[in-house]
């Protein structure tokens, strides 16, 4: 046999006995259905971690058993936020050092979200699952910022939660002239002030947000992690100082974190926020909160925006099929869009 021969079979040998390098065991597109996976909601998201509550919400779950856990591979990029209703695998006993995997996101009946800023499409997704939006703000030390709260009641409607104004620091600026501006809207409102022993008012916010899933958002400074330690005794969320120079609030909450009240409920602190991005908002969805008003947009020309002097609404609030307070709520109607289309107030 030529020496060139015996390389030629050297070289078929090698490959013939060469391990395979992505195993022997053949690829498959099944997925494992993981029908013994334990239910659970995420009430807590750190890091890559996330800290599950077995059972979820609506059973009620056993605080002191959050279990952590991490993403399994499967799910690939798939996003998981606080209030995700997951499926869980592995170490569900909650020891210390054990560590579940989230094999599956159970489908989300409302998500909260925001984008970067309005050019952006891009949404993030702040919090699934929630049935309220509680946008917290401050009558002063900082200024009410009425641009702000606009973009996130309709962050609300979009996401098809009740949106709720709690309006905090009464004690330093009398609440009646900000709270006319949302008359039309129909939006609740509570009012805190500041008192020697706690908050007056918080018994009114307990109560309007006993039995529900409430995401409390607003910017820095406006008194929501205050609000949050009241309502929860012991959540020990930071509470920021506002700047004097600039006005605005520092954050200090970093993460959402979903914590149960006492009187039943569960409450949604989420980081403060400077602004809120809308640019994955459909325009037309936002109508779609002011139901009395939605019949007479099928006047309106093709592509109409509901603010420009063709709009068929005019006409129709005009005629009063919108009732007495037509022109008010059409003014608010344009107000929402408004701010879904200007730049973000920061």
């Amino acid at each position: 046999m030529s020496r060139r021969s015996r390389g030629q079979q050297d070289e078929e040998s090698r490959i013939r006995f060469r391990p395979n390098p992505k195993g022997n065991r053949p690829r498959t597109k099944d997925r494992p259905s993981h029908t013994d996976a334990v239910p659970a909601q995420v009430v807590t998201v750190d890091r890559g971690r996330y800290g599950c509550l077995l059972g979820g919400f609506e059973t009620g779950g056993d605080e002191d058993l959050v279990i952590t856990a991490m993403k399994a591979r499967e799910l690939g990029r798939a996003g998981v936020v606080v209030g995700d209703r997951v499926a869980l695998v592995g170490d569900v006993s909650g020891a210390e050092g054990s560590l579940a995997r989230i094999v599956r996101v159970e489908p989300r009946t409302s998500v909260l979200r925001r984008s970067a800023d309005d050019t952006d499409t891009v949404e993030r997704v702040i919090v699934a699952n929630a049935d309220q939006l509680a946008v917290v703000t401050a009558l002063a030390d900082p200024v009410p910022r009425a641009r702000m709260v606009d973009r996130c009641l309709v962050a609300a409607y979009d996401a098809g939660l009740d949106p709720l104004l709690v309006l905090t620091k009464a004690d330093l600026a009398d609440p009646a002239e900000f709270t006319a501006g949302y008359a039309a809207l129909e939006v609740p409102w509570l009012v805190t002030r500041r008192a020697d022993e706690g908050i007056d008012g918080l018994e009114a916010v307990r109560k309007q947000l006993t039995g529900r899933v409430t995401v409390l958002v607003g910017h820095s400074g406006v008194g929501k992690s205050t609000l949050f330690n009241a309502l929860v005794p012991g959540a020990g969320r930071a509470i920021g100082r506002v700047n004097d120079v600039t006005g605005r609030g520092r954050h200090t909450s970093t993460s959402a974190v979903a914590l149960r009240l006492p009187d039943g409920g569960w409450v949604v602190d989420t980081p403060g926020v400077r602004s809120f991005g809308l640019g994955h908002v459909d325009m037309s969805r936002i109508l779609n909160a002011f139901p009395e008003l939605v019949p007479g947009a099928e006047e309106c020309p093709r592509g109409c925006s509901h603010d420009e002097p063709d709009c068929g609404l005019d006409a129709w609030v005009n005629e009063g099929h919108a009732g007495s307070s037509g022109p008010a709520r059409l003014e608010s109607l344009r107000r929402l869009l408004r701010a879904r289309a200007g730049a973000p107030d920061y």
